[in-house]
């Protein structure tokens, strides 16, 4: 679609695509503030159609893709505390980042380092304690599941009769 032979209709779908709400994005192609005509233009089939290409556009620019976007959340859905911690012989638990891939560090929403002692005089000692956070993984794996149209929201509409006569029964 080509940009809107109105021009104020174009620079309200282009506010819009940048992230403005109707009503502000209406003042800023220059009409009066309005909510029900900002409500009215942002319901516009053409001006819908213009901002959908100019966020498709960004989007593209930017290379974010729904493929993209699915393998982003499917790291994150997939990550597995083994990837980032290793055993000792003891069985002690230690984390190795030594051999982090890229795709393991997209996992990572956190990673935290402290150096303090430990103990006092000749008895402390240097300690580095690290700690870390994956991404939620549940969050990752709902959205991925929805995009695959696996979690089909229920149908509430129900039918419900009242019936407010007495019964003879109640009488």
């Amino acid at each position: 679609m080509p940009v809107l032979s109105n021009s104020k209709h174009e620079r309200f779908a282009q506010a819009v695509a940048e992230g403005q709400s109707a009503s502000q994005a209406y003042v800023t192609a220059g009409y009066a503030a309005n909510e029900g005509n900002a409500g009215r233009l942002n319901r516009n089939e053409r001006v819908r159609a213009r901002i959908e290409e100019i966020l498709q556009a960004g989007a593209e620019k930017a290379g974010v893709t729904v493929a993209r976007i699915v393998e982003e959340l499917a790291k994150v859905g997939f990550a597995n505390m083994q990837d980032y911690m290793r055993a000792s012989p003891a069985g002690d638990p230690y984390l190795d980042f030594s051999g982090l891939t890229r795709d393991q560090a997209a996992a990572l929403g956190e990673v935290t380092v402290e150096d303090f002692k430990d103990g006092r005089g000749e008895d402390a000692r240097d300690v580095r304690r690290v700690k870390f956070k994956l991404h939620d993984k549940l969050s990752a794996l709902e959205k991925l599941g929805k995009h695959l149209g696996m979690f089909k929201d229920p149908d509430v509409n129900a039918n419900i009769t009242v019936n407010l006569a007495p019964s003879d029964a109640d009488l």
